[in-house]
This record gives structure tokens, sequence and C-alpha cells, in this order.
């Protein structure tokens, strides 16, 4: 099925880590551009991590140095390691996938998953 199925969120307090994942459909994984995007009650959905077309992958420096995109070709599954975790971090995560290169236009990627949630106590 033409399906990005999240998984990982939860509740920590701040300074602690969480790791979420994201599965894809193999045809997607092998060919898309996928990123992770997140969006906090009453804000923007706003990209958090991506790969380019050349293969480097590019955080937003809010979670630079903080989170890490990494993916598993055999399990065809995105991972985003996310440590030191502050409130501002609350959020709803979202992983999403395109033919083309979006970058970090949200509006443009035509395959997202059903979201997770993150929350982050201080």
């Amino acid at each position: 099925q033409d399906q990005l199925v999240e998984s990982g969120g939860g509740s920590v307090q701040a300074g602690g880590s969480l790791t979420l994942s994201c599965a894809a459909p193999a045809y997607i994984y092998s060919r898309y551009f996928m990123a992770w995007f997140r969006q906090a009650p009453g804000k923007e959905r706003e990209g958090v991590a991506r790969v380019d077309s050349d293969g480097t992958t590019r955080y937003a420096d809010s979670v630079k140095g903080r989170f890490t995109f990494s993916r598993d070709s055999a399990k065809n599954t995105l991972y985003l390691q996310m440590n030191s975790l502050k409130p501002e971090d609350t959020a709803t995560y979202y992983c999403a996938a395109d033919l083309w290169y979006r970058g970090w236009a949200s509006e443009g990627f035509n395959f997202w998953g059903q979201g997770t949630q993150v929350t982050v106590s201080s």
C-alpha cells in the first residue's frame, strides 16, 4: 500500500531521547525524496530533516546537532534519532515522500504518514 507508517513517539522529560521510525513501501523508499516534518499546536508545519538530491542530509537549525536522520535499506525504514530533547520540540512528527525534490516545501510532498506525537516536558 502507498502508506508511510510512523512510530516511536511518546512523552519524555527535557534532555531525554526518542527514536522515530517511518516504514515505507519499497518503491517509495528506493526512489523518492524523503523528509521529516513536525507541527506544533497553533504553528505551521516545519521541516526537520531531509535528504537532498546529492544524498546530503539537511537539518533545521533548531535541531542541528541533536537530531540524526538515518535509513535502513533492509527494512525500507527511516529513522529520526532525537537527543537532548527540549520542550519546544513538542509536536506531531510526520515523515513525507515525493518523487520530486521538494526541499522544505511541505505542500509539495504527496505521501505522508499519519504522524506520531512527541511531548517533551520541562
